[in-house]
């Protein structure tokens, strides 16, 4: 692996790429005003494009030098800073513009929606989970913003406060067990993580002393951004925009939760005994390194490291090699439509599993309760 020195990071040429999701705006807005087969020109480009780039362009396993400073990052914070006004600003205009089109079938609507929520999930969430693991208040405003505008404001609580502390346990709920299938994993997760995202607020609440309703309780901004989304759908589209909005919303979410589906897919981390696990480490997340893929989840598939150093900026997460990680055979836009086929996705990844036990824990001989989730909840952990 090279490690691209910090001049060569900070050059306007390098972050560049990672700009590529802004295509989405006016590809969105040509398959509005032109509908038809145009309509699926969003998912189009966001799934099938990018994979063929990752055909072309292969993997990078070069690395950004970590002293590279937070200044000679400004091309890349950019592209996620401007995302929410762009994104909002096509919602709006979609929301107004596409339940009044006479020239536009049911069915037209529909497929613009699912393309809009191609991008608000693909793009929008993505960019939302980088910017709520930054220390400016005004970011993680920004993600809180993204995050109202899919119905999904509690992301962020079970992302920081159960996600990170408990991946690879009973406890994190997005972490897919071994042979369980996404349509099985889906629905669970849609339960627990809201249940779970609540607990673990209301537990940070009590050991302040603090009532779960304490106005500082982060769901009560949650609440009022979701409504104030609705409210502006309503306004904008009347009732056939809100349904509209709603189904965006949920296709985001479900983009978001197959993502998190293959992150972590079948990947445990050992029990130590006494409610104590082992650290996490980049082995317990699957890395990617496809390259296009990688510009346009601005690297979220280098994953590994994420986990390892959550607060570090995109720009700057590493890849590792299969010594230190395991790695998904193809990016995310294929792995995604692989894992909606839970024969296929068991036929490519539960190999994968076995061979990271063998290579990692070849002394665990009986996986069943890794397998089931039977493990004990780590210690300190909220109940459930």
């Amino acid at each position: 692996m090279t490690i691209i020195p910090s001049a060569e990071v900070q050059r306007l040429q390098n972050a560049l790429p990672f700009w590529l999701s802004l295509a989405m705006i006016p590809v969105a807005v040509l398959a509005t005003l032109w509908g038809g087969w145009f309509v699926l020109a969003l998912p189009i480009y966001a799934w099938g494009m990018f994979s063929l780039l990752d055909a072309v362009a292969g993997q990078n396993s070069d690395n950004a030098d970590l002293d590279t400073p937070e200044s000679g990052l400004k091309y890349y914070r950019l592209v996620t800073l401007i995302w929410f006004p762009a994104q909002f600003t096509l919602l709006c205009w979609m929301l107004w513009y596409v339940p009044q089109a006479v020239d536009l079938g049911a069915a037209e609507k529909i497929g613009l929606f699912f393309g809009m929520g191609v991008v608000s999930g693909t793009i929008g969430i993505n960019y939302a989970h980088e910017l709520m693991h930054q220390k400016p208040a005004w970011e993680r405003w920004l993600a809180d913003l993204l995050l109202a505008s899919v119905l999904y404001s509690h992301f962020r609580s079970e992302h920081l406060r159960v996600h990170h502390l408990y991946i690879g346990t009973p406890r994190d709920p997005v972490t897919a067990r071994y042979n369980e299938g996404f349509h099985r994993f889906f629905p669970r997760v849609l339960v627990e993580c809201r249940q779970s995202a609540w607990k673990a607020e209301a537990a940070m609440l009590a050991r302040k002393g603090w009532n779960r309703f304490d106005k500082s309780n982060p769901y009560w901004r949650y609440w009022g951004l979701q409504a104030a989304m609705l409210l502006l759908a309503l306004v904008l589209g009347g009732w056939i925009g809100l349904a509209l909005f709603i189904w965006q919303a949920w296709i985001a979410v479900w983009q978001l939760e197959l993502v998190n589906y293959i992150e972590h897919y079948g990947l445990t981390r050992r029990y130590l005994g006494e409610g104590r696990y082992e650290h996490v480490l980049p082995r317990h997340s699957w890395n990617a390194s496809h390259r296009a893929s990688n510009w346009l989840l601005i690297n979220l598939q280098r994953h590994s490291d994420h986990h390892y150093k959550p607060d570090r900026r995109f720009p700057l997460l590493q890849t590792y090699a299969s010594d230190d990680a395991p790695q998904l055979p193809y990016g995310y836009p294929v792995m995604t439509m692989v894992a909606m086929i839970p024969p296929w996705w068991k036929r490519v990844m539960n190999r994968r599993v076995k061979a990271w036990r063998a290579q990692y824990y070849p002394d665990i001989a009986d996986w069943h309760a890794y397998n089931k989730g039977l493990n004990p909840d780590p210690k300190g952990a909220p109940a459930v």
